[in-house]
C-alpha cells in the first residue's frame, strides 16, 4: 500500500504561468486569423468548416488512443501463468508467479497441444516463503505449464503435488535434476492421462458416490484416491472359523508407506504404497471414505438381467451377496465332487466354508444365475486380490454346456474393464477345458502358466474391448 501523501505530486508555480501564457497566446492567434478571414466574402464558411475539421481531427484521435490503449501485448511476452491455481499458496509464490507473465519466454513460443505430455509430480519442499516460488521458476524455464497443485502439510516441511502439462521433448530426468536444484527433494514423476485432470475435490466427491451406491467399491475407490497400492482385506474369522487376530484402532494407523483401517465389516483394511509414502491428507481421505461405507451398511446394487438360452429356457443374472448364502449352499449339493474340486482346488467337504468370503462385498463383485423358478445353478466372482484381479466360476452340473459359463465370465471381465483392472487370472486345472474355452472366447491376449497341474490363465484387458451385452439379452429391471 503507498500513502496519500506520497501519491501527491509537487506543486510548481513556473508551470502555472507557462501555461497561462500559452493560453492567452493561443486566444490572440485565434482573434487575429478570425478577423482576418471573417472581413473577406466567404470569411463565415470557413471558419465553419476549420471548426468542423478540428471537431473530426479531434474524434478521431480520441478513438484512435483509445482502441491502441487496449492492443494486445507484444508477441515475445508469456502470458500463459494462471494466478488461479496459486490462491492458497503463500504470497512469495503468488509474487513470482505474477512476474512470470510479463518475462520474455527466451525458448520461443508454448509448444502445441501435439507436442505436449501429462505429468503428475511429487515433491517436498521446506515450509518457508519462497520456496513454492522457486519450484514455480523452475518449471517455467522449462517451459512446463502448473495444471493443478495441491499441498499437503507434514511436520516439517510441505509435500506439493502437481499435475503439469510439458514438452514431449523433456526427459524426467533433467526434469528431476531441475526440481531438486530449486529445493525440491523427495521427488515422484508418473505419466498422467485426461482423467487426472478432473480436481481433486470432485474426484473425491465422484468415489465417495460409487462408495454409497455399492459396498464392493471401496477397494477400488481407494486405489483411485491413493494411486498405485496394494490393498488387502484382512478377515477377523477365517475361513475355518478361528480368530485371526487381525483389528485397527478406530482412528486408524499409518507408518509412511502402509496404513491401516478398521474394516466395517470386521477385521483390518491394509494399504501399502512401498514407491511413495502417505501424507497424512491422504490418510485422512481415506478414513473418511471408510466410515462413509461403515455407516451406510451392507448394500449392493439390485439390477437384474433376464436372458433366454438358445434351447429356449429363461435365466436372470444378477448381483449377489450374503442374503444368497443358503441357495449357495443348496446349490453346491446339487453340483459333483468333481465340479465342486475344479472350482475350489482343494477337498470337497470345505467347499461350504468358502461361500461367506466369496459371497461379501468387501473381497469383491458375485454374479448369480438363477431360473424362472428362483434356484440358484451357477455363481460368477471377481475377486480383489491386492494389486490384482481374479475371475471364478461355478456351475451346477446340469447347466453346463448351455453358454451360462461363457457368459458370466464375459459379464465379470467387463465389470473389471470398468473397475480400471490391467488384467484378470483364473486358476484352475489342466483338465479344466470349459474354463480354458471360456477365457479363449474373450479374444484377448492370454498368458498361460501351468505348475503341478495348476493352470493360471492372465487376459489383458488393456488390448481388446470385451463385449459388454450377449447377443440373446432380452431384458433388464
Amino acid at each position: 500500500m503507498t500513502s496519500a501523501k506520497s501519491t501527491r505530486r509537487p506543486h510548481h508555480w513556473r508551470r502555472d504561468l507557462i501555461e497561462l501564457a500559452a493560453l492567452f497566446t493561443a486566444v490572440a492567434v485565434a482573434d487575429a486569423i478570425a478577423n482576418m478571414i471573417g472581413h473577406q466574402p466567404d470569411g463565415p464558411y470557413l471558419l465553419i468548416a476549420s471548426a468542423l475539421t478540428l471537431v473530426a481531427t479531434a474524434a478521431f484521435h480520441a478513438w484512435w488512443a483509445r482502441r491502441h490503449s487496449h492492443a494486445p501485448p507484444p508477441t515475445g511476452v508469456d502470458h500463459s501463468v494462471d494466478l488461479s491455481h496459486h490462491a492458497a499458496t503463500d504470497n512469495a509464490a503468488a509474487i513470482a508467479a505474477a512476474e512470470l507473465v510479463t518475462t520474455p519466454t527466451a525458448a520461443g513460443p508454448a509448444p502445441s497441444d501435439e507436442d505436449t505430455v501429462l505429468w503428475r509430480m511429487r515433491t517436498t519442499v521446506r515450509d518457508t516463503p519462497g520456496s513454492l516460488a522457486a519450484l514455480c521458476v523452475a518449471l517455467a524455464r522449462h517451459r512446463i505449464d502448473i495444471l493443478t497443485l495441491q499441498t499437503h502439510p507434514l511436520a516439517q516441511g510441505t509435500v506439493d503435488e502437481f499435475l503439469l502439462r510439458a514438452p514431449a521433448s523433456l526427459q524426467v530426468r533433467p526434469l528431476s535434476r531441475a526440481i531438486s536444484a530449486a529445493g525440491g527433494s523427495s521427488t515422484w514423476i508418473e505419466r498422467a492421462d485426461a482423467h487426472d485432470l478432473v480436481d481433486a475435490p470432485t474426484r473425491i466427491l465422484e468415489l465417495a458416490t460409487r462408495t454409497a451406491l455399492d459396498a464392493a467399491e471401496l477397494p477400488l475407490a481407494l486405489r483411485q484416491l491413493l494411486g498405485r497400492c496394494t490393498i488387502h482385506s484382512l478377515p477377523a474369522v477365517s475361513i475355518t472359523g478361528r480368530a485371526t487376530g487381525e483389528s485397527a484402532p478406530v482412528e486408524g494407523m499409518l507408518e509412511e508407506t502402509v496404513m491401516r483401517l478398521r474394516d466395517p465389516s470386521g477385521g483390518a483394511i491394509t494399504i501399502e504404497r512401498p514407491y511413495l509414502p502417505f501424507t497424512p491428507t491422504e490418510f485422512a481421505r481415506a478414513r473418511t471414505l471408510v466410515e462413509l461405507d461403515a455407516r451406510l451398511g451392507p448394500r449392493v446394487p439390485r439390477s437384474e438381467h433376464v436372458l433366454m438360452l438358445p434351447e429356449g429356457n429363461e435365466i436372470t443374472v444378477r448381483r449377489a451377496d450374503r442374503s444368497d448364502l443358503a441357495a449357495a449352499r443348496a446349490m453346491h449339493s446339487r453340483c459333483s465332487e468333481q465340479t465342486l474340486r475344479l472350482r475350489y482346488h482343494g477337498p470337497v467337504r470345505d467347499a461350504d466354508r468358502y461361500l461367506d468370503h466369496l459371497l461379501s462385498p468387501r473381497f469383491g463383485r458375485t454374479l448369480a444365475v438363477q431360473t424362472a423358478s428362483g434356484r440358484l445353478v451357477a455363481l460368477g466372482h471377481l475377486l480383489w486380490d491386492g494389486d490384482e484381479t481374479e475371475v471364478a466360476l461355478l456351475v451346477e452340473d446340469d447347466w453346463q454346456r448351455r453358454g451360462i459359463g461363457s457368459e458370466l465370465l464375459g459379464r465379470l471381465v467387463t465389470l473389471a474393464v470398468e473397475a480400471g483392472c490391467d488384467s484378470v487370472y483364473a486358476v484352475t486345472q489342466a483338465s479344466n477345458t470349459g474354463m480354458v474355452a471360456a477365457m479363449r472366447a474373450l479374444e484377448l491376449p492370454l498368458d498361460y502358466q501351468i505348475e503341478e497341474g495348476t493352470l493360471v490363465i492372465t487376459a489383458r484387458l488393456d488390448a481388446t474391448p470385451v463385449r459388454s451385452l450377449p447377443p440373446y439379452e432380452q431384458a433388464s429391471r
